[in-house]
């Protein structure tokens, strides 16, 4: 008796044209990301395109939406591994309709369409919301450190960046005279062709101007003596927002009382800015800063996130300090914006956050609007070790109190089962170790969109699970 095999033949023609809607199956993620578009509020991506239709015609923004939201769902942001996609996997042919854009093309949608993507993340909130999972009762904030496209090489001081600059010009000088000659180079061519309280006060001046550099949102030049031009700038601005804040406290202390009437006790030490900026920035991303993660030092954002009880990631912003100091209030406030935007009218209940959030003020704020805030101030590192000098009695004691209840035990142990994983999956599963694009509102958009993406999936098992 013959051997029996199904046949393999590779000739053998369609008998009937093809149908892509026969090529999945009905709950497969590419059908949900396509009906998920289809819902979706993508008004600003189209007014972004010219309304008479006059020049060569351009991809359909909703399918571009669907490809990108798909591929980065899946792991694959590289806009060539896209590309490939769109000829060799089967959903993001089904998706893109058979076109096959080119990386370029989808590297210049994203980067045209920076902002709208980085909102895509309260349009799927908002349909997580519509179907019961974004609770509020436990909310919980961590964040983690992405490497920059950068170097930390490339970080150099004032001096450097001068010298560097200098050199610059002069290779260009050199380049321009082996190109050209005796010339100018714009001739037409033969033929056509193509102190504690002083501290506090500079560092808040610091910090204003850091935020203000956060909603100007510049791009990083690609040309790098522009960025080097752009990294001097910034210091002597940095060196010049020191010396207005140290001149407004001198004059402040000159008053001889504080804001509250009270006198000043012993006069403060003298302090004189420097001559020259004494600051470092990364002459490649110069938003990006020199962070510490679980393996040392790398030159990258502090990724921050919020998630609830269901894993849902409520929140997702970037941050340039290192530390997870000060970046509590900011965060419980995004998150409580984009649960409104979402629809979600309830309060939210709890907060957790391990002890690098531990930020007195803020704390006391968002308690004032009767939220209940766990927080240890020690962190697990000292557990067996004394208490910090000064971090006793108060608010510490209280605190430690409070966790060391049944009840704020068990809350806050779940912290570490709710926001840790999405890290887990995001970095690991998914491959999101470092960004792809350059300066801090490049690296939101592809925080937000991996945030957006999480969501997504987590919609998607919803649906799916309940058929």
């Amino acid at each position: 008796m013959a051997q029996n095999f199904i046949a393999c033949d590779r000739e053998q023609p369609f008998l009937l044209p093809p149908d892509v809607r026969e090529w999945l199956p009905e709950n497969h993620l590419a059908w949900f990301v396509i009906d998920v578009v289809a819902v979706i509020d993508t008004t600003a991506f189209y007014a972004a395109y010219r309304e008479d239709g006059h020049g060569r015609a351009a991809y359909e923004p909703a399918m571009m939406i669907a490809l990108l939201l798909y591929c980065w769902a899946r792991g694959t942001r590289s806009a060539r591994a896209i590309e490939r996609a769109c000829v060799e996997d089967v959903a993001c042919r089904v998706i893109a309709a058979q076109q096959h854009p080119d990386h370029a093309t989808i590297a210049r949608f994203i980067e045209r369409h920076q902002v709208p993507l980085a909102e895509l993340f309260g349009e799927v909130l908002t349909l997580c919301a519509d179907a019961g999972l974004a609770s509020v009762g436990l909310i919980a904030v961590d964040g983690t450190k992405v490497a920059a496209n950068a170097s930390r090489d490339r970080t150099l001081g004032y001096a450097q960046i001068a010298e560097e600059i200098v050199a610059e010009a002069i290779q260009t000088d050199r380049d321009e005279t082996a190109e050209h000659g005796l010339l100018r180079g714009d001739e037409l061519p033969a033929v056509a062709a193509s102190a504690q309280g002083r501290r506090k006060w500079l560092r808040a001046a610091a910090q204003r101007l850091e935020a203000q550099r956060a909603e100007q949102r510049r791009p990083i030049k690609r040309d790098r003596q522009e960025r080097l031009s752009e990294c001097r700038r910034r210091l002597e601005e940095e060196l010049a927002v020191e010396r207005d804040a140290n001149e407004l406290y001198e004059a402040y202390r000159a008053r001889g009382v504080m804001k509250d009437g009270r006198r000043f006790g012993s006069p403060s030490k003298p302090y004189t800015p420097p001559a020259v900026p004494e600051g470092k920035i990364n002459t490649t991303d110069p938003d990006s800063k020199l962070v510490h993660g679980m393996r040392g030092w790398l030159q990258g954002y502090n990724a921050q996130a919020a998630c609830n009880d269901q894993h849902l990631i409520v929140a997702a912003e970037v941050m340039t300090a290192s530390p997870h100091f000060g970046h509590l209030g900011p965060m419980v406030a995004a998150a409580r914006r984009e649960l409104s935007a979402a629809g979600v009218t309830h309060a939210l209940d709890v907060v957790v956050a391990d002890a690098g959030y531990w930020h007195l003020e803020q704390m006391n704020e968002i308690t004032g609007d009767g939220i209940t805030v766990l927080i240890p101030p020690d962190s697990s590192r000292r557990i067996n070790k004394p208490k910090r000098p000064g971090w006793t009695g108060g608010a510490y004691d209280f605190m430690r109190t409070a966790l060391s209840t049944e009840r704020g035990s068990e809350l806050y142990k779940r912290r570490a089962k709710l926001i840790e994983p999405i890290f887990g999956n995001t970095k690991h599963n998914r491959g999101f170790v470092r960004f792809h694009r350059r300066g801090r509102a490049a690296a939101r958009t592809e925080w937000r969109l991996m945030a957006t993406t999480h969501n997504l999936l987590r919609l998607h098992q919803h649906f799916t699970a309940a058929t």
